[in-house]
């Protein structure tokens, strides 16, 4: 009985986990935070699968449900996911992307179309019982993937330390609940292990809920946090330029909400009326750039389009200091948008993120928009002069 108990548990948690997850997701679309809701759709239904045979004996039909979501797409997902959530290259994220695919169809056929010996029990069953060597050594390999792929992860967020420890911390944190789900599920799947297996695939759906919650959070200090632009789920981050350093003594924390916009324009004005209109090219201010790239779904481009010029036009009137900032459609690629920015400094960067419009134009988009890529600029020094800035989106 205490077995029939803990699978009734194990269930009836993994469904609330999932059902939460995908309102969260549903909220705040991000790409990784999509395949992470994915992953714990596969081990909620390995787990709603188990609970019958916890009281019936397992099958041949529930075995196959169980280690299909537990062992194949379970762990599998949740390392595309960690390298959708802290990779940066674009062709790495394809190269896995192709690698997932592949370690998805072929296994699951084998998975599925495989013989099975050996008689069942209501525990757990572990893949080398009922499984001959071919399926065992498909997952095999899926489970050296997954751990090749969450090491990658992790190495790729060590190297970021130096230039943002906290944000790489925080990743890495991330990351380890992750990697910790991963691994619970790849041990269930192999050895069962009875009702400590039902407790660890609890634990593992814990875990896995920690990682999302905590990768959705804002960072503690940080008025608008890391902003993933990615899929991270969102995923890119939109950080500060680190050598940007004129408002250093200036903590927005410390000022009401309502006062924070004029201080800091009142401090632009001041740092630039300060310096002489013939100030050298090292002094000038840094501008700051973004593109971003959307990926439509089918049948979304006209909300879109009218999301986007709605917030192009209010960008326009209502920001001097965001010199560029207009949308583009791409004509191979139908389903694409780039949005190209440019602000006279990090500042300006700031003040446009926390325009009501800019807000609401990242709420409704939400429903449109698949995938997103962020790409901050760091223009260099012969770019930022004041004859460029006056070139870009000229005022009255």
């Amino acid at each position: 009985m205490v077995e029939v108990g803990l699978a009734f548990v194990g269930a009836l948690v993994a469904w609330i986990a999932t059902a939460a997850l995908s309102a969260r997701a549903y909220r705040s679309p991000g790409f990784a935070a999509g395949i992470w809701v994915g992953s714990a759709a596969a081990v909620t239904v390995a787990l709603s699968a188990a609970f019958p045979a916890a009281l019936l004996d397992f099958s041949n039909v529930t075995f196959r449900i169980f280690h299909i979501g537990v062992g194949l797409l379970g762990p599998l997902l949740l390392a595309w996911g960690a390298v959708e959530y802290a990779v940066d290259s674009p062709r790495a994220r394809f190269g896995v992307r192709l690698v997932v695919t592949t370690l998805t169809v072929v296994p699951l056929v084998v998975l599925v179309m495989d013989r099975l010996r050996g008689r069942y029990d209501t525990g757990y069953p572990a893949l080398g019982d009922h499984y001959d060597v071919v399926p065992t050594g498909a997952l095999t390999l899926v489970h050296v993937f997954v751990g090749a792929a969450l090491l990658a992860a992790a190495i790729t967020v060590a190297r970021r330390m130096g230039d943002d420890p906290e944000g790489a911390r925080r990743e890495l944190s991330v990351l380890g609940l992750v990697a910790l789900a991963a691994l619970l599920e790849v041990v269930v799947s192999r050895l069962g292990l009875g009702s400590l297996g039902q407790l660890m695939l609890i634990g593992a759906v814990a875990a896995l809920w920690g990682a999302v919650v905590w990768a959705a959070a804002p960072p503690r200090g940080r008025g608008g946090g890391r902003r993933r632009g990615r899929r991270r789920g969102g995923d890119h981050d939109d950080d500060a330029d680190p050598d940007h350093d004129d408002y250093d003594d200036y903590d927005e924390d410390d000022d009401p909400v309502e006062k924070e916009e004029p201080v800091r324009r009142r401090r632009r004005a001041a740092d630039y009326d300060d310096e002489p209109v013939t100030r050298s090219r090292s002094r000038s201010p840094k501008l700051h750039g973004i593109i971003t790239i959307y990926t439509l779904a089918d049948g979304h481009a006209a909300a879109f389009d009218e999301c986007a010029e709605e917030v192009v036009d209010e960008v326009g009137r209502n920001e001097p200091d965001t010199l560029l900032f207009a949308c583009h459609t791409v004509p191979r690629a139908p389903l694409q948008r780039i949005v190209y920015a440019i602000y006279r400094d990090q500042l300006a960067f700031e003040e446009h993120e926390q325009q009501p419009y800019v807000v609401d134009f990242a709420r409704r988009r939400a429903v449109h928009v698949v995938a997103t890529n962020v790409i901050e600029l760091a223009l260099s020094g012969a770019s930022a002069t004041d004859n460029l800035a006056d070139m870009l989106m000229p005022r009255q």
